[in-house]
């Protein structure tokens, strides 16, 4: 029921008390009023998190917001926050963090150490674990200065860019819609990448099961298990309310956890010593190596609407907050997995995942593979969201009928499955294609991106020439793997498909 004189959204300086003031759930606009749960008694919120009074912004008593799912995954690219008893505390929000990151990109971490050597793989792990988690500090150090600025509840990684530019330089505030579609790009060719990975990975893993099972020596491809695949992904991927994949995504996330467990027991088991294995591998397949360490590492993306759904935003950084803690557990999974993986199979090739190395003929690790396959076929429901709810609104506004923009989203939903199927199909090799996506567009989302926002964002009045040389240093740094790795990965590729692999390490 509406208040009858319904309190408006204060800014802190049109408030005594800045913890009276109230926090909204619906953007802003010039539209017609806007009506939004209202917040819950004594709610404290932060000083960047308040709208300027206007009267297109009213306050619902009574009817509490309730996120699910789907919200969750809209908030990756929606400037929405959340702020009510069901907002996430830290210990919530320190999962998210660790599950956003847990994903194909840790199976491939003793392929990563093989390519780079056992000292050399194991300490870029670590590296550039500490660079990306210096950069996430830097979006989200970004997108407090400049909700600040612009009196914004939250913004998205896409707004952040685009305000930097706005308020930055004057050179740069034509180009700021450039910036948002920029990153927004980048976006949506690392979560389709993501989609063809794990198509890949799942294809594989039935494929081994399968060999096992029938022991055929004529067994269908890879490429075949994926094509059968589309029977389960098309009819999931047109649900258009994702709240029935939240019990699934826990039930995944039960997987993921058992999975790893098994593997772990089974990696630390009669290890040969450590000086068998080189310290340092090859120059020629570093970039390889580069590539698949940031892949593992580009959960940047989650960072920002974790923190806006946070009770205590103030947490989430800090030496000991929820960030550092999050990521810290998440390098030294990485660096354990990707340490103990290539000590146990660094004598032959590792194979795209950790999981295809296990023994087929015991059921136990069979049912691993499988484990780790219907995980990641429920993650891809969820990270095919991510591009549809880019993408489809940009063309939902060109069709004017119901029934043009109901069935036009079907259409457009195939036909997304069915190209993220052809990739996957046209470059069947794991390990390769987790190093192309890396290097392509995750380096650009985690490590070129926030160093540049953040000096564009503090320009010129609040940063100095420190900050200005380090913030240089590490972009050059992701322009070099992101140069090196997309060309190494692609050379590799194309000998793959001439037959030629011995520049692949043995």
């Amino acid at each position: 029921m509406m208040a009858e004189k319904a309190p408006l959204l204060q800014s802190p300086t049109d408030s005594a008390s800045e913890d009276n003031a109230y926090d909204y759930t619906a953007p802003l606009s010039n539209g017609p009023v806007l009506e939004t749960p209202a917040p819950p008694a004594g709610l404290k919120t932060n000083n960047r998190l308040h709208r300027p009074p206007g009267p297109n912004v009213r306050i619902i008593e009574n009817q509490p917001y309730e996120p699910d799912i789907e919200t969750s995954l809209q908030s990756i690219t929606s400037g929405s926050r959340v702020f009510t008893e069901h907002s996430i505390g830290n210990l919530q929000s320190m999962m998210g963090i660790i599950k956003g990151n847990i994903g194909t990109g840790i199976l491939a971490m003793p392929v990563a150490v093989q390519h780079a050597g056992l000292l050399v793989g194991t300490m870029s792990i670590v590296l550039i674990g500490i660079i990306a988690v210096h950069c996430m500090h830097l979006l989200v150090i970004c997108s407090h200065t400049l909700c600040q600025k612009t009196c914004t509840v939250s913004l998205d990684y896409g707004e952040v860019a685009e305000e930097a530019f706005k308020a930055g330089p004057i050179f740069l505030r034509s180009v700021s819609k450039y910036a948002k579609c920029t990153v927004n790009v980048f976006l949506n060719i690392t979560q389709l990448g993501f989609c063809c990975v794990y198509i890949v990975f799942i294809s594989d893993s039935i494929k081994q099961v399968v060999d096992h099972g029938i022991a055929h020596p004529h067994s269908p491809p890879s490429q075949a298990f994926g094509a059968m695949l589309l029977v389960f992904l098309i009819p999931c991927a047109l649900f258009r309310n994702l709240n029935v994949l939240a019990h699934m995504s826990m039930f995944a996330n039960f997987l993921t956890f058992v999975g790893l467990v098994i593997i772990f027991q089974y990696i630390v088991q009669d290890m040969p010593p450590a000086s068998s294995y080189p310290l340092f591998a090859s120059w020629s397949t570093v970039p390889l190596a580069f590539g698949t360490i940031v892949f593992a590492f580009e959960g940047i993306s989650l960072v920002l609407p974790i923190e806006n759904k946070m009770k205590h935003p103030e947490d989430f950084r800090g030496l000991a907050g929820v960030l550092n803690t999050g990521m810290v557990i998440v390098t030294c999974l990485y660096t354990a997995v990707g340490f103990y993986g290539y000590m146990q199979y660094g004598h032959k090739k590792i194979l795209g995942s950790i999981t295809l190395n296990l023994p087929t003929d015991n059921w136990l690790y069979l049912s691993v593979k499988l484990m780790f396959a219907v995980a990641l076929f429920i993650s891809y429901l969820l990270q095919f969201y991510v591009p549809v709810n880019i993408v489809w609104p940009l063309i939902r506004r060109r069709l004017h009928s119901r029934r043009a923009r109901l069935y036009g989203e079907y259409i457009f939903r195939i036909s997304l499955v069915l190209f993220t199927y052809a990739l996957a199909a046209a470059v069947p090799y794991l390990d390769l294609f987790i190093a192309l996506i890396g290097a392509v567009s995750c380096s650009c989302l985690a490590l070129i991106f926030p160093p540049l926002l953040h000096t564009i964002t503090l320009w010129p009045d609040r940063i100095n020439i420190c900050v200005i040389v380090k913030n240089t240093l590490i972009t050059l740094f992701g322009l070099l793997g992101f140069a090196v790795g997309s060309y190494t990965s692609l050379v590799q590729i194309v000998n793959k498909f001439k037959g030629n692999n011995s520049t692949l390490t043995e």
